[in-house]
């Protein structure tokens, strides 16, 4: 069963789901790849809106904290187990949540890591971008971090005006880059 929840942040609406076990979504309404890691359609899905349970209350209080400028300093349980999360993905994905708040990496960056740990010489910067744009979980695996290798903000699938909102409230110093 797929169970939803909706919360509402300073940068707009969030669509929460989750398995019973972790999270499996988390998307801004109107982001790219919306609802795309939910098994069955939205409408199908068990709304816990109005009667959260632990899992939806451990991550409103986690988008609370962090909404109020803060580091949270837990992760509610992830569960990333579904066709969607490849392998790669999940390497890209391991290195964003290694990513440390108030700070960006480049896509650059994320490519020499997994290169230099799977023992080769080059991987495609683009491939790491493709990765980072279909994070399920936006914000706790923090894919606005990225940065392209000039500096530029780019791309955000939750909009460049969120990302920008999102790296202010963490107090990353974004002048540089606008």
């Amino acid at each position: 069963m797929t169970y939803i929840f909706r919360y509402i942040s300073p940068l707009g609406g969030i669509t929460i789901a989750h398995n019973g076990t972790g999270l499996t979504g988390l998307w801004f309404d109107g982001q790219k790849y919306y609802g795309s890691t939910l098994d069955v359609p939205l409408d199908q899905c068990e709304d816990l809106t109005g009667n959260p349970d632990s899992l939806f209350l451990a991550t409103a209080k986690w988008l609370d904290v962090y909404f109020e400028g803060i580091e949270p300093d837990f992760t509610p349980p992830l569960s990333l187990d579904s066709s969607y999360a490849t392998d790669f993905r999940r390497e890209v994905w391991d290195i964003l949540l290694q990513t440390p708040y108030g700070h960006t990496i480049t896509y650059g960056e994320i490519a020499k890591r997994i290169a230099s740990k799977r023992g080769i010489a080059t991987l495609s910067a683009q491939a790491v971008g493709g990765a980072v744009g279909h994070n399920p979980v936006s914000i706790i695996i923090p894919c606005h971090r990225v940065i392209g290798q000039n500096g530029s903000l780019t791309g955000y699938a939750g909009g460049l005006d969120r990302k920008i909102g999102l790296l202010a409230m963490e107090k990353a110093d974004i002048s540089k880059h606008i």
